[in-house]
């Protein structure tokens, strides 16, 4: 059983005026979220992403289908029903939510009080949690004494309170430099190991998905128009989204102006060498191309880490006989494959 499952999920928003239209925010997705994985959904703002961890918490009723946590369908729950449901459910958002005139031990504890959890159990398990997140020493600090990336560990401690079993973030770490979203993505990516917790990551942003998801939706217009493995829709991407988005992260093959640029500056024949195997290595086709006596330039393109396994995408231009080039291409072995660049 998925612990997440959505089947056919639809949300319309009526129109706040007659003047206006029905707005379609999801439009019939159905995905099923496996317990104890990192699940990324990415698309551009409007997409829908941000409605569709709304209605997988419960916070907007879907307009039609099935939204099914553990086997439970919420989105046919009474209210109180309901409420039960969500204590399973932690959420971090992007602007941290913390309240302000509450002390960083008191703002993580506040989901316990509300639940009424006696005040000893209630401190352990505060004190425990800013350990975890690294900020022990914060307790009794306020959230505007911290920086935000520590405001974002605080607002982690606080959703993990109640120990849920499902954790939904959302664009936790849009507002974060580069070097503070690479620590929060660690946490998460601990909270998911070390606790077993299912971890939902909404985003518009490639790298989070890189560096943290097991598996990925892309969504667009309402609509999940692709998902599938991370690293299968990092290195094969089908649809025209998934494609944009991949190339904000790996640089895709040069073509029309880039590429007509690149032959003017460089002699030979193209080829594009593609890396999808965590044994290959692009210094077994350099080194082919060497001992055959071919000389060559590498162009365009990189190396990139998916979650631990190695793709790479590059343009060498090659000059040499013919026989020599084909024979040397041929020796680089498995993992790795090679095509001719159409001029």
């Amino acid at each position: 059983m998925p612990h997440v499952r959505l089947d056919e999920v639809t949300k319309v928003f009526r129109p706040r005026s007659r003047r206006d239209s029905p707005v379609t925010a999801v439009d019939r997705v159905s995905l099923d979220i496996e317990r104890g994985e990192v699940f990324a959904v990415i698309g551009y703002s409007g997409a829908g992403k941000s409605t569709l961890v709304r209605l997988i918490n419960g916070l907007e009723p879907v307009t039609s289908g099935v939204v099914e946590i553990d086997g439970v369908p919420i989105s046919a729950l009474p209210a109180r029903a309901l409420r039960r449901q969500q204590q399973g459910i932690g959420m971090i958002f992007q602007r941290f939510h913390l309240l302000r005139s509450r002390t960083v031990a008191k703002n993580v504890a506040y989901p316990l009080e509300v639940v009424g959890t006696p005040r000893a159990e209630r401190e352990a398990r505060v004190a425990e949690l800013l350990e975890f997140v690294g900020l022990a020493q914060k307790a009794a600090a306020y959230p505007e004494q911290l920086s935000g990336g520590q405001q974002q560990r605080v607002g982690i401690a606080r959703a993990l309170a109640a120990k849920p079993s499902l954790l939904l973030a959302d664009e936790a770490t849009s507002a974060l430099d580069p070097e503070t979203t690479a620590e929060v993505l660690d946490l998460l990516g601990r909270v998911n190991r070390e606790l077993g917790v299912t971890v939902v990551v909404i985003t518009h942003e490639m790298e989070v998905v890189a560096q943290v998801a097991d598996r990925v939706a892309v969504m667009d217009a309402g609509r999940v128009v692709e998902h599938g493995s991370t690293y299968e829709v990092f290195t094969a991407p089908q649809t025209p989204t998934a494609q944009r988005f991949v190339r904000t992260v790996v640089r895709a093959l040069p073509e029309g102006e880039e590429l007509a640029a690149l032959r003017a500056a460089h002699e030979g024949r193209f080829f594009t060498i593609s890396f999808s195997d965590a044994g290959a290595s692009e210094a077994r086709v350099f080194g082919a191309l060497a001992r055959a006596g071919v000389d060559f330039n590498l162009v365009h393109g990189g190396v990139d880490d998916i979650r631990g396994r190695v793709y790479g995408l590059l343009t060498i231009a090659v000059r040499g006989p013919e026989e020599a080039v084909a024979a040397a291409l041929a020796q680089v072995g498995p993992g790795v494959q090679i095509t001719e660049t159409g001029r």
